[in-house]
């Protein structure tokens, strides 16, 4: 969601900070401003749109100093306008903020007087403000500002004639200070700060910190000084470029065969799975699975793997919903835990209802410094890489590569899956890279299928069993950037519904692979057909030559196991998709409304 960047550096900063924003344009924004002290005055300027729009400001009205706050807005209280957009200011101080203060109606009753935006970020300047017009110094003003906050919330403060003064506090969203030779920053995670340093220190929930060009002194939660580890990154872990490709969506639904051979060579070993922070299913009753959008139908085609595979009951929870169903946890539960970034509120804060209740606490993440990575037990890294699309490929990939590990290597413990078994579903993983990569030669082909679905208003997507998730994520990668409605279903609720909406206009993509339901797949197909609904059936060689006949078109995959196949036909979901937007001239890799990184409830 929304990018903060903060410098105290040796050079000017707004440039500094327009360049580290530009690298969090990947996280989704409407607005964006910098604010700076120079020579003890405090400045600012904020444009809507695109980063761009602020450059052209900036320009024409040059910001100097060498101490900065930036900000990249993605709207939640109020439009993107200039007034909302932030920095906000308020008299002495500016402050940037990530997240959602649940209080602000209230702070703004006791404050009074004329609020000059619709945020509830102004509240926290306008709050700072005052507690510095009672003559407490600026920590202490920030300090007291941040102990009346109720809600989530990554702050960066900056002060009138304070040059060498950065404040920042994390609760519930993800802030990270950088370190460099006799500079600091802030930032919202390592992306923005990745070029600037390569030594990072995390706050954790609750922390506040005092930043200095000499350093930092972090408090925890209570107040007290305390420590926090510093670490090295990987500096191309925060590289970002499109590599040739028109968008990054493209460039990394074409990493996937290296990120894929990436992450199983870290979860087989030999003829074996080995996953590292290895865990034992043998003594839990039953998963809950808990996730986001994506990363929740990941979950769901998990569901279908560890009950086949490790005959271990599945629950999958959306975790927005998951801790207000206050749904028991039993002492023999594993709670499981989805999510790209590791920072996705909803899912975070439903992995700390479920911490002390369940067993334990597992992830799949991509970020292995994340919070949730953090507060688990154990964590699964996926190895993907940095994902810059807003529309998940290669992370969803890998999330379902890691699962289906976890799922044999469940089988093994709990006796389902014998040795035979194991080695011979490694070696169809080991293959899958390779296979992977020939299936991207049907991409001229869905191209041309895209320019006929870019013409649909609504389009159906239908699938059995694991193909049924699939079908899901198909709408669901088709709806975000194109913006044509798309829907899922299982395909034997057709005749319980939806059919009333298929007719010669509504194309319905079909996922059928020639597996156990293959059959009753097409007998479902066969009654869309039979209301001149325009199929388009994906499916292999051997289902294409056994049920062909009549349908609209035909996307022919190479032939896998049918555990494999939803990991490989997520190809042509996002292949139909990003082909299907980018005719109809959609912002692929920042579609409207949407964000990369969720951090608010």
């Amino acid at each position: 969601m929304c990018g903060i960047i903060g410098i105290l550096g040796d050079h000017q900063a707004a440039p500094i900070m327009l360049d580290a924003l530009k690298r969090l344009e990947y996280r989704g924004y409407d607005s964006a401003g910098i604010a700076t002290v120079r020579d003890g005055v405090l400045d600012r300027r904020r444009a809507v749109g695109k980063l761009v729009n602020l450059a052209d400001l900036l320009v024409e009205d040059p910001l100097a100093g060498r101490a900065g706050i930036g900000h990249t807005r993605w709207a939640t209280h109020g439009s993107p306008t200039v007034a909302n957009a932030h920095p906000h200011r308020a008299g002495r101080v500016a402050v940037v903020h990530n997240g959602i203060i649940e209080n602000f109606r209230e702070l703004r009753a006791e404050l009074g007087g004329t609020f000059e935006s619709e945020t509830d970020t102004e509240t926290i300047v306008r709050l700072c403000e005052s507690y510095l017009s009672e003559g407490l110094s600026p920590k202490d003003a920030a300090f007291a500002t941040i102990d009346r906050l109720e809600g989530a919330y990554a702050l960066c403060f900056l002060f009138d004639a304070q040059d060498d003064l950065l404040i920042a506090a994390r609760a519930g969203s993800p802030l990270a200070i950088g370190h460099g030779d006799g500079e600091m920053f802030v930032g919202s995670d390592a992306i923005a700060l990745g070029p600037l340093t390569d030594r990072m220190t995390y706050l954790e929930e609750g922390d506040r910190a005092v930043v200095t060009r000499a350093g930092a002194r972090i408090f925890d939660a209570e107040g007290k000084q305390t420590h926090r580890e510093m670490r090295r990154i990987r500096m191309e872990a925060t590289r970002i470029e499109k590599a040739g490709h028109k968008h990054f969506m493209a460039k990394e639904i074409h990493e996937q065969p290296q990120t894929l051979s990436d992450v199983l060579n870290t979860y087989l070993d030999g003829d074996r799975v080995a996953p590292p922070g290895d865990y034992d299913f043998a003594a839990t009753d039953r998963v809950q699975m808990i996730a986001c959008g994506t990363a929740h139908i990941a979950c769901t085609v998990a569901k279908y793997w560890f009950e086949a595979l490790a005959r271990l009951p599945v629950d999958v929870d959306i975790a927005s919903e998951y801790r207000y169903r206050e749904g028991p946890i039993g002492a023999c539960n594993t709670a499981l835990f989805v999510s790209q970034s590791g920072e996705t509120a909803d899912t975070l804060a439903a992995l700390r209802y479920a911490k002390g209740q369940a067993r334990a606490i597992l992830s799949v993440v991509n970020v292995d410094t994340s919070s949730i990575a953090r507060e688990s037990d154990t964590a699964f890294p996926i190895h993907a890489g940095v994902e810059v699309g807003v529309a998940s490929t290669k992370a969803f990939v890998n999330q379902l590569a890691v699962l289906l590990c976890l799922a044999i290597r469940a089988g093994v413990q709990r006796g389902h899956v014998s040795p035979a078994r194991e080695s011979a579903l490694v070696g169809e993983l080991r293959a899958l890279p390779g296979i992977v990569s020939s299936a991207l030669g049907i991409e001229s082909r869905c191209e041309a299928l895209a320019r006929r679905l870019a013409e649909a208003t609504d389009i159906l997507f239908l699938g059995r069993g694991p193909m049924y998730p699939l079908a899901h994520e198909g709408a669901l990668k088709l709806k975000e950037i194109s913006y044509i409605h798309a829907e899922a279903y299982a395909s034997g609720e057709l005749k319980h519904g939806p059919i009333a909406l298929v007719d010669r206009t509504l194309p319905v993509v079909v996922f059928a692979p020639m597996d156990p339901l293959f059959d009753k797949t097409v007998s479902n197909m066969q009654e869309v057909m039979a209301r001149e609904g325009q199929v388009l059936l994906v499916t292999d060689a051997e289902g294409a030559a056994a049920a062909s006949e009549g349908v609209w078109e035909v996307l022919v995959m190479p032939k896998v196991d049918p555990l494999l196949a939803p990991i490989l036909y997520a190809l042509p979901a996002q292949l139909l998709a990003y082909h299907t937007a980018d005719h109809k001239g959609t912002d692929v890799d920042q579609p409207r409304n949407l964000a990369k990184s969720v951090t608010v409830e």
